[in-house]
């Protein structure tokens, strides 16, 4: 088989994201129609992304948040989204570049994806200004688990993040890698 040159692989994934930052703009913009809400898993060691020290330490590799009943001043730009959540109701404002995201899960109607862990750092351009660097590449290009894995998938009233979640209950609630329909 040939070399793919033109990393279609990565083309997809960003394809995807732009799902994902549609997805935001039309909340931001309309607010959550429905009975939409969103779990959004991301790498807190990527590039790019800002929270506060308090939050870094709770969540060292990995959080999911909630977007749902309980958070103020989304703002979505071409490569990150801005929002207020609420954690031990001390409010915090996290910037999350989409190149940062791990999952992205909509369970009322059972949409989810999952993107690969590490490209972020063979796509993503810092904007200094935007937040801090691990200067281990490495770390954040770790592996991570299913997205409904750290999510629950009951109703929640609050956007406070998850730190351990169970596993699906159903097969409907699994998030499909698009990695099973690729040839290799």
């Amino acid at each position: 088989m040939a070399e793919d040159l033109m990393r279609y692989d990565l083309l997809a994934q960003d394809a995807l994201r732009g799902v994902v930052r549609f997805a935001l703009k039309r909340v931001e913009r309309d607010g959550l129609p429905g009975e939409h809400h969103f779990y959004i898993a991301f790498d807190t060691t990527a590039p790019g992304v800002r929270v506060s020290e308090r939050v870094r330490k709770q969540y060292p590799q990995e959080m999911t948040i909630v977007l749902q009943h309980q958070y103020w001043g989304l703002e979505v730009t071409e490569d990150r989204f801005q929002v207020e959540l609420s954690f031990d109701n001390i409010p915090e404002k996290l910037t999350v570049p989409f190149v940062a995201i791990n999952g992205f899960f909509d369970p009322s109607v059972q949409f989810g994806l999952q993107f690969e862990a590490g490209e972020a750092n063979e796509n993503a351009v810092l904007d200094e200004s935007a937040g801090t660097v691990n200067d281990d590449d490495e770390q954040a290009a770790l592996a991570v688990g299913d997205m409904t894995e750290g999510a629950d998938m009951g109703d929640t009233a609050s956007a406070e993040p998850e730190a351990e979640t169970a596993e699906p209950e159903t097969e409907a609630e699994k998030v499909v890698q698009l990695d099973a329909f690729r040839k290799k």
